[in-house]
């Protein structure tokens, strides 16, 4: 048998190189020092991960399957057709091997699954590879419902975060092996870069909105899905809405730099951005973005200032530090304690190792530190790349590493609330039997009634209802997927019908359908105690073309809007 290198000699381990060295210090187990803000972190995003699968469990027939609006199995035809065996890379997804409802159906509940695992905190490592894939193959197949940043920040803290977690089927917080100074970096440094590009591109989009501080003003009425919340807040005075834009600027521009400063400085940091992430979610509906946001600000906090926000917190962080300083590894109270730095314990084989066990672990070791330096330093330049890009257009810096990655949004580009919506539309779906009554099919969380009040539901992200929003914006030809839902209707598919309230052509499905738009209007204290109206709306007329069924079962256009 062959001698191993020198290099993963664990008798040489001594006269190990400076690259080594640095790269150890970098990629390796870092310095104890947050640990519960990591568990406390993987916990929040186990919970994020459930919402994110969960919502897809009730949706993703009617979106994506072979029934659905957006079929994943002709999407996938089609990039199979142009793009070959390059088709794996382009489009990620594990729906190639299947994209039937069962096959849909299953993405959901081993999500589901691994999201749960993740919550308990065991093998989290694992269950982060799990919800990470699962989660990409839906968003790689998924086209116009799956075009959101929220996806990309989830998919990119995932993955981060597989190198953030710490390794063991049951790893209580990973004393033995605390997270690396990079993987706690790029947790942060996604965190600073949703807010600073955020801020950014309000800036640079000119919108006068944001110069004259009048964003607010109606955001809680005109924004994807508004909540009851959002209702009240909208009738305070300008004086509110205008501190609360300048508020939006300080804080994305200006506060977040804090993230890089001494400790006390981020701790602040803190108190301040929480508060902020959770008025967001109180007054909006935006999914499970705000919530991840509100989670990545944990990892500004540490163990030592953690036991005194949470008491109970104090006696597990005083066992774990009384583990840590035997010096020795052993097992306490049935979890692994850690040897100090360039102790035998940590840098020789471990008792009972011998043979090619003891060979093999350097191995294991150096392969997963070239393994997560080359991604943690891949996505690092890529999101730099596509920062400074924001500033200088025309910088002449190589971007073919920042287009391989692209198709796996794990190295995004943000910016939120860029320019603000100055009215609110709404697409409602209608049919009819006799081509005079028109019946409306109802959504379950878009505005609709003008009588009931606008609900939260948010980590719950409906992509139906949130699409519908963003096509209301945009002429029809943009968003082909709202006439396959009309003739879909006309056929009382079960699948798209689900994503609907409920089906106001039972039995016998309807001769024509049509999408129509209305615009929308928060009404004030007075009108809602004196009608009960929390809605004030007005028809303005066709969205998309009318669809009808003639008695051979053909399906036609009957009306189309005017230009």
């Amino acid at each position: 048998m062959s001698k191993l290198p020198s290099l993963f000699n664990p008798k040489s381990q001594i006269q190990n190189p400076k690259w080594l060295s640095a790269a150890r210090w970098l990629f390796g187990p870092g310095e104890p020092g947050y640990l519960w803000p990591r568990w406390l972190f993987l916990r929040a995003l186990g919970f994020i991960f459930f919402t994110a699968f969960y919502s897809l469990l009730f949706q993703i027939r009617g979106l994506i399957g072979p029934q659905g609006i957006l079929p994943a199995s002709e999407y996938l035809q089609a990039v199979g057709q142009q793009l070959g065996a390059r088709r794996l890379w382009y489009a990620p997804t594990l729906l190639w091997l299947a994209s039937g409802d069962r096959a849909l159906q299953l993405l959901c509940w081993a999500g589901l699954m691994a999201a749960v695992l993740l919550m308990l905190n065991l093998w989290p490592r694992a269950a982060l590879v799990v919800c990470v894939t699962l989660f990409l193959s839906f968003v790689c197949a998924a086209r116009d419902f799956s075009d959101y940043q929220s996806d990309g920040m989830l998919l990119e803290a995932g993955f981060l975060s597989c190198f953030f977690a710490p390794p063991g089927l049951r790893p209580g917080l990973g004393e033995n092996h605390p997270p690396s100074r990079a993987s706690l970096f790029m947790l942060r440094w996604e965190c600073f870069r949703i807010y600073f590009e955020s801020g950014l591109v309000k800036l640079l989009s000119g919108d006068p909105q944001w110069r004259h501080l009048t964003a607010m003003d109606h955001y809680y009425e005109n924004g994807p899905l508004p909540d009851w919340i959002g209702w009240y807040v909208q009738q305070l005075p300008h004086r509110f809405h205008a501190a609360a834009a300048l508020l939006t600027l300080v804080m994305e521009l200006g506060l977040v730099w804090m993230f890089f400063l001494r400790r006390p400085l981020r701790i602040l940091l803190f108190f301040l951005v929480t508060p902020f992430q959770i008025a967001i979610i109180l007054t909006a509906n935006l999914g499970f973005l705000n919530y991840l946001v509100l989670v990545l600000g944990i990892l500004l906090l540490d163990d030592r200032c953690l036991p005194r926000m949470f008491p109970p917190l104090k006696a597990s962080l005083e066992a774990g530090n009384s583990k840590m300083e035997t010096g020795n590894w052993k097992l306490e109270n049935g979890n692994p304690a850690i040897a100090p730095r360039g102790s035998a314990a940590e840098t020789g084989p471990r008792n009972g190792q011998s043979g090619l066990w003891a060979r093999l672990s350097p191995v294991t070791r150096h392969s997963s530190l070239v393994f997560s330096g080359l991604f943690l330093s891949w996505i690092f330049y890529n999101t730099t790349v596509l920062l400074l890009l924001y500033l200088f257009r025309s910088l002449p810096l190589p971007l073919a590493p920042v287009v391989a990655l692209e198709p796996f949004r794990i190295s995004n580009q943000y910016g939120l609330f860029a320019v603000m919506t100055t009215a609110r539309y709404e697409i409602e779906f209608q049919g009819t039997r006799d081509g005079q009554n028109w019946l409306a099919y109802p959504f379950r969380y878009k505005p609709q009634d003008p009588r009931q009040p606008p609900r939260i539901h948010a980590p719950y992200q409906p992509r139906f209802d949130w699409d519908l929003w963003f096509a209301s914006l945009g002429a029809w030809r943009q968003y082909s997927w709202v006439v396959n839902t009309e003739v879909l209707l006309l056929r009382n598919d079960s699948s798209v019908l689900s994503l609907f309230a409920g089906n106001p052509f039972p039995g016998e499905p309807p001769t024509a359908v049509r999408a129509v738009v209305w615009q929308y209007w928060f009404t004030d204290l007075r009108t809602k105690r004196e009608e009960g109206l929390w809605w004030r709306r007005e028809l303005r007329g066709l969205y998309a073309p009318t669809f009808e069924r003639d008695a051979q079962g053909n399906i036609g256009v009957h009306e189309k809007p005017a230009p």
